[in-house]
């Protein structure tokens, strides 16, 4: 009877946790970034990311990479993956949880547009 039970439940618990997926995925995708909405949320980012070669030092030694010329949407979901704490970086995580999804993709956007020919962000 429990085993039956076990049976009837496990169908039922993961079609509602592809649904509850799906709905997240739709959300995600519903959000557009905006480069130029972008330019006046980077000034969270350029004390370490517009540094070449720079390293942070806290807790540990980081490389901190450039961000330049970076897929938009790698951008957005990596500091997703640093506001849940997927990825750890104390600094990042902070940093992250002080931006709403819209900002996320929209600093991914400002970043994926840059290149080496790219005028300098006047805010920097």
């Amino acid at each position: 009877m429990i085993f039956m039970k076990k049976h009837l439940i496990l169908p039922q618990l993961a079609l509602a946790a592809s649904l509850a997926f799906t709905g997240f995925a739709a959300h995600a995708a519903d959000i557009k970034g905006d480069a130029n909405a972008g330019q006046g949320k980077v000034w969270l980012c350029i004390g370490c990311h517009s540094i070449p070669d720079y390293r942070a030092d806290y807790p540990l030694v980081y490389r901190v990479p450039m961000l330049g010329g970076q897929n938009g949407p790698y951008i957005a979901s990596s500091l997703a993956a640093y506001k849940k704490g997927e990825r750890k970086h104390p600094t990042m995580r902070s940093i992250a949880a002080s931006l709403s999804d819209q900002d996320m993709a929209d600093l991914g956007e400002y970043y994926a547009a840059q290149t080496a020919s790219s005028p300098n962000n006047p805010l920097k």
